[in-house]
């Protein structure tokens, strides 16, 4: 798979991962109900399987047939098993007409084709042990912890929504590549974090300490997503729609709500959220539903991106002098 034909949805995932218990932290409520995690590990487990799949399909050296071409598999010992020329493709993988034949997202292949199921299975593909290992330890940090605290419910509706929200800002305005991979999904999980701060500031301690962490670990991903065959929009998408997810699915009561229940009769009760809690939860749905109708009008209308935004092409790839994008 040559670099210019692979947008692999990765990089800059190993300071999240290592970051991800120090936002998480600050909570100081200790009686909220603390949810045992098995969607996580499920989502490790069938990204491990489909990349599996993925390499028997794949089978190096059957593309490769001849004995001057086999030679050029890497880890010639796992048979068909076995990754494409590290010149095809760096990250230990398949080949880029392995991943468009098994899902990855492509343009032509989602508008032109009317295959919008790209748009949710590119999610659950790798370009190679590299990227799905990054993708995967970072899941494991950010969303085991996510999920004790919110559930499997609220988490598996912020992981899948946001990468499906990365696929169609990927669509929008990369056309001529293919893109693979988890990050846009992580990136929600992400922007989940900080909105769940935001809506719940009143209950945290360390506050500054929380929001500096955070930006910080958001700013460096986003950033090294606009090095070459990285594909950012996918994670700027996934963000910005977990970060609405996070307003709308991770509000919590206030302090002493739920010990109302044993007030008498006639106490005058206070409410369950504040006030700009529920301003905040109205404003995301909205800003849900239309983005996603937008953005998915334009997108099946065969509309680029790129000519209603002539420089949101740097968010992607910046040009210097050492690489070209």
């Amino acid at each position: 798979m040559a670099g210019e034909d692979l947008e692999s949805r990765g990089g800059g995932v190993k300071s999240r991962a290592n970051s991800s218990y120090s936002s998480s932290s600050y909570i100081v409520d200790d009686t909220e109900t603390q949810w045992t995690s098995w969607l996580v590990p499920m989502f490790v487990v069938a990204n491990i399987a489909m990349f599996i799949v993925v390499m028997f399909v794949n089978n190096c050296p059957h593309q490769n047939s001849g004995f001057q071409f086999q030679h050029k598999c890497v880890a010639r010992f796992l048979g068909r098993f076995s990754f494409q020329p590290l010149r095809e493709n760096p990250l230990f993988g398949p080949s880029s007409s392995t991943l468009e034949k098994l899902g990855a997202l492509q343009w032509t292949r989602v508008v032109q084709r009317h295959q919008g199921w790209r748009l949710v299975t590119c999610i659950w593909l790798h370009a190679g042990v590299i990227h799905l290992l990054a993708n995967m330890i970072s899941l494991i940090f950010i969303g085991i912890r996510l999920e004790q605290q919110f559930g499997f419910v609220r988490i598996g509706i912020v992981y899948l929504f946001s990468g499906f929200g990365g696929s169609i800002l990927s669509s929008l305005f990369l056309r001529n590549n293919i893109s693979v991979g988890a990050s846009g999904a992580l990136f929600g999980l992400l922007g989940a974090m900080l909105s769940e701060l935001f809506t719940n500031w009143t209950i945290y301690t360390n506050k500054v300490a929380a929001l500096l962490t955070l930006v910080v670990i958001i700013v460096i991903n986003l950033g090294i997503g606009i090095l070459p065959h990285v594909d950012n929009f996918a994670h700027i998408g996934g963000f910005l729609t977990g970060f609405l997810l996070g307003f709308v699915l991770m509000p919590r009561p206030q302090f002493g709500w739920l010990e109302q229940q044993n007030i008498p009769a006639g106490v005058r009760l206070k409410s369950k959220y504040k006030p700009y809690q529920y301003a905040l939860w109205l404003l995301s749905v909205v800003l849900l539903a239309v983005g996603f109708t937008v953005a998915l009008v334009m997108l099946f209308k065969g509309e680029d991106g790129n000519d209603h935004c002539h420089w949101c092409h740097y968010l992607s790839c910046v040009p210097t002098s050492r690489w070209s994008c």
